[in-house]
């Protein structure tokens, strides 16, 4: 395969990740190998985007240092994702900065048996960033919109979606673990539409990374932003506040609900899509009060 050749539905690159060895040898081994296949175009580029080389070799290393080790990530329920075939997961959103979309992803990637890549949906804001736009991209990210959620289903993708958005990302701190508006169900009709289980996702831990106490409004409509946040400490600490605090984390995966044996229609139908989105949204809330009480401490656990 040449760079930037779309990759074939058959050639799936679910298989588990290359594993670092224990001494510098060994990175130094991996860092000449992934050299070499970037000069000589020995690796896949998806019609999205998504470089799976890329990813395993350049973002997961940093990620896999971040979920293990300062937010001690405790994933849950991970047999409830299918070895194969497709699935949307749909998760609570919080945390000020979306690091709880990756930090999902990596979960996947690192723990279920399969080693299975899951797809976000992000908002277009994303894509529109200097650098995190391209990184976005060749990590598996694409637009939160029906069309690629639906090929990326039909292809037999994880696919993942925040249906809180911003309301949930930006939310004050007063408002922690409280589930915002799932917007009109778009997410729901995608699912019932591919006829894949839908699979509530719960996170915890993200409320605490970056407690926002205020917003200045007028400085995030100057930078066509959809907030500016206060923390204790950013943007008073400047670059240091923009460290996340080190909350403990657990993310749990429920049981699937499946769609396939809804009528013909029924992803046109209003009352099956809002009755689907108030079971999965009042899933993932009850979800979230046991897993407070199980976790404890927000930073001791």
């Amino acid at each position: 395969m040449t760079a930037h050749q779309p990759r074939a539905e058959s050639e799936r690159l679910d298989e588990p990740i290359p594993t670092a060895g224990g001494g510098w040898r060994d990175t130094l081994a991996d860092a000449l190998a992934f050299a070499r296949r970037r000069l000589t175009g020995d690796y896949q580029v998806d019609e999205f985007g998504y470089d799976a080389d890329f990813t395993d070799s350049v973002l997961l290393p940093p990620l896999r240092l971040l979920f293990e080790r300062w937010f001690r990530v405790e994933a849950l329920g991970l047999e409830h994702l299918p070895m194969t075939g497709a699935a949307l997961l749909v998760a609570n959103h919080s945390g000020t900065v979306p690091i709880d979309a990756v930090m999902t992803a990596v979960a996947v990637r690192e723990h279920h048996p399969a080693h299975r890549v899951v797809r976000v949906l992000a908002a277009d804001l994303l894509f529109d960033l200097p650098v995190l736009g391209t990184l976005a991209r060749r990590g598996g990210n694409t637009l939160a919109c029906n069309p690629d959620a639906e090929r990326l289903l039909a292809a037999g993708e994880l696919v993942s979606v925040f249906p809180e958005g911003f309301k949930g990302v930006g939310k004050a701190w007063t408002q922690r673990y409280r589930l915002q508006r799932f917007g009109r169900g778009g997410f729901v009709s995608a699912a019932v539409q591919a006829g894949v289980p839908i699979i509530p996702v719960s996170i915890v831990g993200a409320e605490e990374i970056y407690p926002m106490i205020g917003n200045l409004k007028p400085l995030a409509r100057a930078l066509g932003l959809p907030y500016f946040p206060v923390t204790p400490f950013f943007p008073l600490l400047g670059p240091l506040g923009a460290v996340p605090l080190p909350s403990k984390w657990i993310i749990e995966f429920g049981e699937p609900i499946p769609t396939d044996d809804l009528p013909d229609g029924a992803a046109d139908d209003p009352m099956v899509v809002f009755g689907l989105t108030d079971r999965v949204r009042e899933t993932i809330q009850q979800t979230l009060y046991r897993l407070l009480l199980r976790r404890g401490h927000p930073f001791l656990g």
